[in-house]
């Protein structure tokens, strides 16, 4: 009669860790997984950063390129307008 009440408290601890046991383990796995998902998108995300950092610096470069270009057709411009108005007159 003992031994049918040990044997019957094992299963029954048994059956309790593989009820409680299995979910965690999942759990335990799917946190894993998160944690691998999650590192490589913050590589991608910091990757993205330096690319759109180049790519601002390029932008601006490319700006300030334009607007030097632009003063320069002003002031031909302007020369143009100067030497019309100067022929214009005589």
């Amino acid at each position: 009669m003992e031994w049918e009440i040990i044997i019957g408290v094992l299963v029954t601890l048994a059956g309790l860790f593989i009820s409680i046991g299995a979910p965690i383990i999942k759990l335990n796995q799917t946190i894993t997984t998160l944690n691998v998902t999650l590192k490589n998108i913050e590589k991608r995300v910091d990757r993205n950063e330096a690319n759109l950092a180049k790519q601002q610096e390029k932008a601006t470069a490319s700006h300030d390129k334009i607007w030097k270009h632009n003063d320069e057709q002003d002031k031909q411009l302007q020369d143009h307008e100067m030497r019309i108005r100067l022929l214009e007159k005589t």
